[in-house]
């Protein structure tokens, strides 16, 4: 089921497909995952604790917000690309595929809590706290990496960047 939701998106993935690459019988399928959310929350959970994201304890003892923000954009950037393909199709499926809106919406969570984490550390500068907040919101997203890759930026070098983004958009005072 995961291979086949990485290779041909979860849209793609019938239950047909996956019975007959595990050897099975639909109905055997259908006696373990009754339901379309019941599968895509089984395959989500598997396929993470095989490609856990990024702990955030190995950069929140860094004592600098700029180091902080380096150092999770970096782990970060590098788990997505080495998971890119399965966050492509997920993503891109998401709005076709109801029964991906709950485990999609528990994956949403993941950066969104690396984005508040990153958005503390910055709290007693100078700046503008939005415009950071902001920046910082769009830089720890899947999107953000893979259309600086498509633009042919290495890893790191996007990371480089989007951390250049988060300084820069907190240093000076703009327009909301």
């Amino acid at each position: 089921m995961v291979a086949l939701h990485e290779e041909l998106g979860p849209r793609n993935a019938t239950i047909s497909a996956i019975a007959q690459r595990a050897g099975v019988q639909r109905l055997t399928v259908y006696r373990h995952f009754p339901d379309e959310e019941a599968l895509f929350e089984a395959c989500t959970s598997h396929w993470l604790a095989l490609n856990p994201p990024p702990d955030p304890r190995s950069w929140s003892d860094t004592a600098s917000a700029p180091e902080r923000a380096r150092a999770a954009l970096s782990a970060l950037y590098g788990y997505y690309a080495a998971t890119r393909r399965m966050w492509t199709v997920s993503y891109r499926d998401e709005a076709v595929v109801p029964a991906l809106a709950g485990p999609m919406g528990a994956v949403r969570q993941y950066p969104a809590s690396v984005a508040d984490d990153l958005d503390a550390a910055y709290v007693s500068r100078d700046g503008d706290a939005f415009a950071r907040r902001a920046t910082i919101g769009h830089v720890v997203q899947f999107a953000t990496f893979a259309s600086l890759a498509d633009q042919g930026l290495a890893r790191e070098a996007a990371a480089q960047l989007a951390h250049r983004w988060t300084e820069a958009a907190g240093e000076a005072n703009h327009d909301r």
